[in-house]
């Protein structure tokens, strides 16, 4: 059992005290009956609740797939540019959401974005060991000498040493692209790990965290829940 205004802050992205002001308005029902009091308990997995006559279903936490688009920055707050936050449509909105990983303002793909702290550190740990998979178009052709250095595990220019990453070169229409799996997540890596071994990026996009893989049928820009298998496939293909 939970607080009424409580659980209406958690789901509907407004404070205690807006919630507070919506059912004392009479904006709020319980079971269709409406609700009196904001200390009100009620069980968030039988009794339903609407809010200005929209039903919700109360969740502890929230599982977002965004597909990013180029041009926002991953972020949850940003002065000058608009961020992945900014995307989330008032539904699925709530003030405690952050990003599972981030993706630089010129690379596209996946992101997973929720509230829960858990779940997104049992992804970016490297030592959890799930891997990401972005999709690079090239410059140049990547030959087996570059290959074989980041399977090794490449050193940046600074001196970093990264982990051994898993390596696909191909060709696509007559671009060079290369399917790059790392389960690290530092500052512009990818990008600088194809430089150390003489080439650049020109395009970028995460295709897949773990098993779970981007939705291509999610236009760019738009995000939706996870299903409970979608969650799961995050984990699925880790290595221990």
């Amino acid at each position: 059992m939970k607080r009424l205004d409580k659980l209406i802050a958690l789901n509907c992205n407004v404070s205690r005290r807006d919630a507070r002001q919506l059912i004392k308005d009479g904006e709020v029902t319980v079971n269709g009956a409406p609700a009196l009091r904001a200390e009100e308990l009620v069980n968030e997995e039988s009794d339903v609740i609407s809010v200005k006559g929209k039903t919700f279903t109360s969740k502890d936490h929230i599982y977002l797939m965004m597909n990013k688009p180029e041009g926002v920055v991953s972020a949850t707050d940003d002065k000058t540019h608009k961020t992945a936050v900014d995307l989330i449509p008032d539904e699925l909105s709530r003030k405690s959401l952050f990003l599972c990983g981030r993706l630089d303002k010129d690379t596209t793909g996946l992101l997973i974005i929720t509230d829960d702290g858990a779940f997104c550190h049992e992804i970016m740990s490297p030592n959890h060991k799930v891997y990401k998979t972005y999709i690079a178009t090239l410059a140049y052709p990547l030959d087996n000498e570059a290959i074989s250095a980041l399977e090794s595990g490449v050193e940046l220019s600074d001196g970093t040493k990264c982990l051994p990453a898993k390596v696909k070169y191909f060709t696509d229409n007559g671009e060079y692209k290369c399917e790059l799996k790392i389960r690290e997540g530092k500052y512009h890596q990818v990008k600088r790990m194809l430089y150390a071994v003489g080439n650049r990026v020109d395009a970028l996009e995460r295709v897949a965290i773990g098993g779970l893989e981007l939705d291509r049928a999610l236009p760019a820009g738009s995000c939706r829940e996870l299903t409970e298998d979608e969650k799961a496939a995050i984990f699925a293909e880790n290595e221990g």
